[in-house]
């Protein structure tokens, strides 16, 4: 039986979170949808689990991703920077029915594209 007064297993208990490892990307493959950048493999299953099922130990190569301080985030535009002027209204216009425009100066259907 275990003894309740021994002492802990020494390391970590459980593995890294791969999702929230900066080297954990999803794969374009639907039959290995996960992929870890820093060791260079796909998977099925999600790459530490992967890992421990292969060395027998935890990923050591988990790495945080950098965290997302909205705090330090650039703040938006006050109302006292002066913007920039929107184009006037004739230069974002349409061209007037009748005038020279981009489809008009296309090649003909069945024309080649080099024309």
């Amino acid at each position: 039986m275990d003894d309740p007064a021994a002492p802990p297993p020494k390391g970590p208990t459980q593995g890294p979170n791969c999702f929230q490892c900066r080297h954990f990307a999803v794969s374009w493959d639907p039959s290995l949808p996960y992929a870890c950048r820093l060791m260079g493999f796909k998977s099925r299953v999600l790459p530490a689990i992967e890992v421990l099922r292969v060395d027998g130990v935890f990923c050591r190569g988990h790495s945080p991703k950098p965290s997302l301080d909205l705090a330090k985030a650039p703040a938006a535009p006050s109302a006292s920077v002066p913007r920039s002027t929107p184009a006037s209204p004739a230069s974002s216009a349409r061209p007037a029915k009748g005038s020279p425009s981009a489809a008009s100066v296309r090649p003909a259907k069945g024309a080649p594209w080099y024309c």
